[in-house]
């Protein structure tokens, strides 16, 4: 997120000085691509005269940066509001704005983005840097500090693969079905420093840890720490970025008003959280990236297989309080309920392929039109 909208001031102080509901953001990768689906890179220019949009990675990605929100409704509001101006200056320069996790044509490698950072990553770490186009969702939700934001950090990592499963938006890559509802995490894991987060004792733990891998070379620097749970390097927030970008704006206030409601739940039971086998961790996540909704999931608190739903049922009768707190029992109530009925992306998406429709037409973010 842009750190001239979500600073320690504007994010933090909130929730410091007693608020009841900790402030949170929301930061959205989106793809560029032609009529036929290939990655355009032609990020520079669409972005070009736009507030709350960044360049990333690859010349073919550009990502959104909402505003801080005291509300899921607040959230709603930005993101259509973002997603509907970068459409627009995407359609300026001939290009189509795709809210999917992973190129649906062309070729794995793609052109990095002309910035410093980017170009080190590039030579530092070649191949892996440049099939790097792929599109996430991390929602940052405000803490006190480091040392909060690794307690809570433990409590989200048992519901990390649920959140995965309930984003997942990227089953086509390069014109074939990958046999998995987010390929896209698959693909980010390759990273030195990338999936789910070590139980984490301490910020001096984490500190350490990263420290180490800098050390040894496998990270440039701690904003290269691509855990899908960690203390944000420049902001007093835990950055959670395990979801593909969902399809729609509502899957993405549906998955950040979990991620908040998790949070919120970490943050009044005070405690260093759950441990859990990393080996079960791992089977959960795998599912989670495989079947997305529509299959077993596993309760990785108790290393026991049951349905997706089942699963998921669990997640929002653990937060159910928090939702109450937060205004927003119906909110998520209804959009799990939409996610198992039509289908999330990457069920959306499947269907589109395997039935000859247009996975552009189907993933496309379109300019609001006015009445």
């Amino acid at each position: 997120m842009t750190t001239d909208k979500l600073t320690p001031g504007s994010l933090g102080h909130g929730y410091l000085i007693g608020m009841k509901v900790p402030s949170f953001g929301v930061e959205e990768e989106l793809l560029l691509v032609s009529a036929t689906g290939d990655p355009l890179p032609r990020s520079r220019s669409v972005v070009t005269d736009l507030p709350d949009v960044e360049l990333e990675l690859t010349r073919a990605m550009v990502e959104i940066n909402t505003p801080v929100c005291q509300t899921a409704e607040e959230l709603r509001g930005h993101l259509i509001r973002l997603r509907s101006q970068l459409a627009a200056a995407a359609a300026e320069q001939g290009a189509r704005l795709l809210a999917i996790a992973v190129p649906p044509h062309g070729r794995a490698a793609q052109s990095i983005t002309r910035k410093p950072r980017y170009q080190e990553l590039a030579r530092e770490w070649g191949l892996l840097a440049r099939e790097q186009g792929v599109c996430g969702c991390h929602v940052h939700v405000a803490v006190p500090d480091k040392e909060t934001a690794t307690k809570v950090s433990n409590h989200l990592r048992p519901w990390l693969p649920v959140l995965l499963a309930l984003s997942a938006n990227s089953p086509i890559y390069l014109g074939q079905d990958t046999g998995f509802a987010s390929w896209r995490w698959l693909m980010t894991t390759r990273w030195p420093s990338a999936g789910p987060p070590p139980y984490l004792e301490s910020a001096e733990h984490y500190d350490a840890l990263v420290a180490m891998h800098v050390a040894a070379g496998t990270l440039i620097d701690e904003r290269m720490v691509y855990w899908d749970v960690r203390p944000s390097s420049h902001l007093p927030t835990v950055e959670v970025r395990v979801s593909d970008i969902p399809l729609t704006v509502d899957e993405t206030v549906l998955i950040a008003t979990l991620i908040r409601a998790i949070v919120l739940t970490a943050l009044e039971a005070g405690t260093r959280g759950p441990k859990l086998e990393p080996e079960v961790l791992r089977a959960g996540y795998w599912l989670a990236a495989r079947d997305g909704l529509t299959g077993r999931g596993l309760d990785v608190l108790r290393a026991e297989v049951m349905p997706m739903a089942q699963v998921v049922e669990q997640l929002r009768r653990s937060v159910e309080p928090a939702l109450e707190r937060l205004d927003a029992v119906e909110l998520v109530r209804d959009g799990v309920e939409r996610a198992f009925r039509d289908g999330n992306g990457a069920v959306k998406q499947r269907k589109a392929f395997h039935d000859g429709a247009d996975l552009v037409a189907v993933t496309e973010v379109k300019p609001l039109v006015d009445s």
